[in-house]
């Protein structure tokens, strides 16, 4: 590709592919985002956010885990911890922001190492600042934990949700 030309889109997993378990608990979590964005609106500390997800998560029966330590190993070796926001559904984690603009690379790559660390396939990064909290709402994969026998895999997996 040359350097002027319109990037690609990156190569994504269909939603169908993951289990349909996962997907419904991510739908959840996303309707008690919606919900707290439509009660919040943008503008507010990153804690107020994370009270109120968690709140309407326990209300809707989502379960949930704050400040979840992972443990990151080097060459089979404990090395330290990263902390994810949120656990949720025991099955994904959750990365919560409060800024005006797009989601970028490097919130997409954190992501990706908390879930790697994890051994976990799917992320949600939910970005409050937003005016339409749709706008801020993105999926995150694991490469690792989807990677199939494809040998063309380029290790980037990433879905935009359009919820």
């Amino acid at each position: 590709m040359h350097q002027n030309s319109q990037p690609t889109r990156r190569r994504s997993t269909p939603l169908a592919d993951l289990d349909p378990a996962l997907t419904e608990v991510s739908r959840k979590v996303i309707g008690c985002a919606i919900e707290v964005h439509k009660e919040l609106g943008p503008g507010y500390p990153l804690e107020i956010y994370k009270k109120a997800l968690v709140y309407e998560m326990k209300h809707e029966e989502v379960a949930v885990s704050e400040d979840y330590k992972i443990e990151v190993e080097f060459d089979g070796e404990a090395i330290g911890e990263v902390v994810a926001d949120l656990y949720a559904g025991e099955r994904f984690l959750v990365m919560l922001c409060n800024f005006y603009g797009e989601v970028g690379g490097h919130e997409r790559s954190v992501l990706r190492a908390q879930l790697r660390a994890a051994d976990l396939e799917l992320g949600l990064i939910i970005n409050f600042g937003q005016r339409r909290l749709k706008d801020g709402l993105v999926r995150v994969l694991n490469p690792d934990a989807l990677r199939n026998d494809d040998d063309d895999d380029d290790g980037e997996y990433e879905d935009e949700d359009e919820d």
